[in-house]
């Protein structure tokens, strides 16, 4: 013994706080979860606009020399559903890629989004059966006023009811699509009436009926379209040689 005083025990570093969940910097043990989430989601997402972009290019193909603008003729039932159904794809399916997100996360997978999707469509292929049962080459004068109905529709309590609907929570396709055919049913109405094959008109309704799934309401937006619409239907029946786009009827 030394006498000299033993060195004192050496610590141990003390451990961090621990966080708990919720507070910032936590670790989250749902990340797994998250990511299992967003992979069937993003899946989805890009299905629906591959899916849109593929019948794209097969409508450009399709329509190709098929413009007669307001006397278009419709050709056979066959030919003419097919060329709908695909029609209805590409301008129909960007817009409607919100509700299938949601619904593949709803849902955790992306089994269930071909018959979300499918009944969407199938909503449309129903429309087409009557634009095949109804419609026939017809002259400016009809194309105007359908255009001047449908500006008006745009204004309409029925129109505001299924814009709203059309961007709600639903889990069925079918009825996602009787809601978005109800918003969007003026807007396809001027697209038969100006020209069913006509590539120029099908990108213009395309891009409003898309604007109209993405964007809230807003009467500064919609009403101003529904005036357009309506001075639109008014220039084709006063000077229809006029209108950029509008393929005068074949004599």
């Amino acid at each position: 013994m030394t006498g000299e005083p033993a060195p004192p025990a050496a610590r141990r570093p003390a451990s961090p706080p621990r966080r708990r969940a919720g507070t910032p910097g936590a670790p989250t043990a749902s990340a797994p979860a998250v990511t299992a989430v967003r992979t069937p989601a993003a899946a989805a997402l890009t299905v629906v606009l591959g899916l849109a972009a593929a019948c794209w290019v097969v409508s450009v193909w399709q329509m190709t020399g098929m413009d007669m603008g307001v006397a278009t003729e419709l050709g056979s039932p066959g030919f003419f559903a097919a060329a709908w159904v695909v029609m209805m794809a590409a301008m129909m399916l960007p817009g409607a890629a919100p509700a299938v997100l949601r619904r593949a996360r709803v849902s955790g997978g992306v089994r269930t989004v071909p018959l979300f999707v499918g009944s969407y469509l199938a909503v449309w292929a129903l429309v087409g059966v009557a634009v095949y049962a109804l419609n026939r080459p017809h002259g400016s004068m009809a194309a105007g006023a359908v255009v001047v109905a449908a500006g008006a529709y745009e204004l309409t309590p029925v129109k505001r009811h299924f814009r709203r609907r059309c961007r709600d929570n639903v889990r069925a396709g079918f009825q996602f699509g009787l809601c978005c055919a109800g918003s969007s049913i003026g807007l396809m109405a001027m697209l038969v009436a100006l020209g069913v094959m006509s590539m120029t008109w099908m990108v213009m309704i395309a891009l409003l009926v898309l604007a109209q799934k993405l964007l809230p309401p807003k009467a500064a937006i919609d009403v101003p379209l529904a005036l357009a619409n309506t001075g639109l239907g008014i220039w084709i029946i006063l000077a229809p040689s006029s209108v950029p786009g509008l393929m005068p009827p074949m004599t």
